[in-house]
């Protein structure tokens, strides 16, 4: 029998990266025009398993509600959290997702927690993604880190390579972006 998959999907991680990615290789008009391909993306976390759980999480500036509607049509779970009225920064998202993996964590029996981030720390405090995705691998879970690897925190992403999977989003920015009024997406081929 084939093990639980849950995806935990940090949406805010992915987007600044993506900008960056795109301007390197498309041209600074990218940076305003690139989109992630969420059907594409969520096709790759899956790899063609059938998904137990997955969960979405990210901050609610007006502007983006349809992309947490396009999400959902996924059927992925969404939650979305305002930013701080001061600070203008994201509150909670991280710890909102971490509290998945937690949970998640405590099901019988262990599955693969894909993540899907560039955010690793708050390590050294024993707190953050790294240290739960750990806490997963010791209680048997299998481990998968999708992210840009521009921006991937170097020790999240070498805990992937040894104690599970690491998936550099670069070999697939072509399939997991679109440039809105021009590129459109290739199919994901997970071949490689």
């Amino acid at each position: 029998m084939p093990e639980p998959v849950y995806i935990f999907w940090n949406n805010s991680t992915l987007l600044i990266p993506m900008r960056n990615v795109a301007v390197a290789r498309e041209g600074f008009s990218a940076s305003t025009a690139v989109r992630l391909q969420f059907d594409s993306l969520y096709d790759l976390a899956r790899a063609g398993r059938t998904v137990t759980s997955a969960v979405c999480v990210g901050s609610v500036p007006p502007s983006l509600s349809a992309v947490w509607q396009r999400i959902k049509t996924l059927g992925v779970a969404v939650e979305t959290y305002e930013r701080g009225t001061y600070s203008s920064r994201e509150q909670a998202v991280d710890q909102a997702l971490q509290v998945h993996m937690l949970r998640a964590g405590y099901r019988r029996p262990p599955g693969v927690a894909v993540l899907m981030t560039g955010d690793g720390a708050g390590y050294s405090q024993g707190v953050g993604f790294h240290a739960d995705l750990e806490r997963l691998a010791d209680a048997g879970w299998g481990i998968e880190v999708i992210s840009w690897d521009v921006a991937c925190n170097g020790r999240l992403r070498d805990f992937a390579q040894r104690r599970g999977i690491y998936v550099a989003l670069e070999q697939f920015d072509q399939s997991v972006t679109f440039i809105e009024g021009g590129r459109k997406s290739t199919p994901v081929s997970l071949v490689h």
